[in-house]
């Protein structure tokens, strides 16, 4: 992707989960979605059978495009550290350098994931609560480790994160470290679609997923990576891969 000296200020950076990119957990998603965003690569999204059945989609227009505008544009993953700018005085180079050491301590596992809704959302979800547990964990030591190389937040950005319906302790979260749904209140989820409008649809989008991962096993967990929206509306892209240093327990 993009050489770091690309970036420019207003580039926004993210820790995200993405799936080894030889796993079928990588193919799968990345196609569902439609965009690869590491190679950069357009993808044929898979036909969903029966969803032009479903007469009930609104402007969902009956393809599986149109109902993954926002997560194409984000690419395959599930947010450990949600996108921030860099401080003044912090590199690219040097966000990677600390996601480095960070990986360091961290050994690979394999959390049980299944497609469920998410509010009006389908995404994957832990499927148990020693993987809830593990993957929130995970996530709780990451912005522990790079929440220093943020920029300070504008009034503007504070403002429109506290637009939303927020707990007072969301809203400390979003005060502290830039978003409200950090440690106790992180879900892990990897969207597969846009906010929909039918329970029905929403329901069919899972089996379709969970009938097509049956066979693929646990979700590998064996590093992180790091994304970039290069600048505001951009595709998010895969910039590069923080391998975890340690072996599966």
């Amino acid at each position: 992707m993009s050489a770091p000296h690309d970036f420019g200020p207003a580039a926004r950076f993210a820790l995200y989960y993405a799936p080894p990119r030889e796993s079928a957990w990588w193919r799968a998603g990345s196609a569902w979605l439609g965009r690869d965003a590491e190679s950069g690569e357009t993808l044929l999204q898979p036909a969903i059978d029966e969803i032009d059945t479903i007469d009930t989609i609104g402007d969902a227009g009956g393809s599986l495009h149109a109902l993954t505008r926002s997560p194409r544009r984000y690419g395959w993953h599930a947010t450990l550290v949600p996108p921030f700018r860099l401080a003044a005085d912090v590199t690219p180079e040097a966000l990677f350098a600390a996601a480095q050491a960070w990986a360091q301590d961290r050994a690979a596992f394999e959390a049980n994931v299944e497609a469920a809704m998410l509010g009006r959302f389908v995404a994957l979800r832990p499927a148990d609560p020693a993987s809830e547990t593990a993957l929130r964990d995970l996530a709780a030591a990451a912005l522990r480790a790079l929440g220093s190389l943020r920029a300070v937040q504008t009034a503007a950005e504070i403002a429109k994160r506290l637009e939303a319906p927020l707990t007072p302790r969301q809203r400390a979260y979003v005060a502290e470290w830039g978003y409200p749904y950090v440690f106790d209140e992180f879900r892990f989820h990897m969207t597969l679609s846009d906010s929909l409008d039918y329970p029905a649809l929403g329901a069919h989008l899972v089996n379709a997923w969970n009938a097509k991962m049956r066979a693929a096993g646990a979700l590998p967990v064996c590093g992180a990576a790091i994304f970039v929206e290069p600048e505001p509306g951009a595709p998010f892209v895969l910039w590069q891969r923080v391998p975890f240093a340690k072996a599966a327990a």
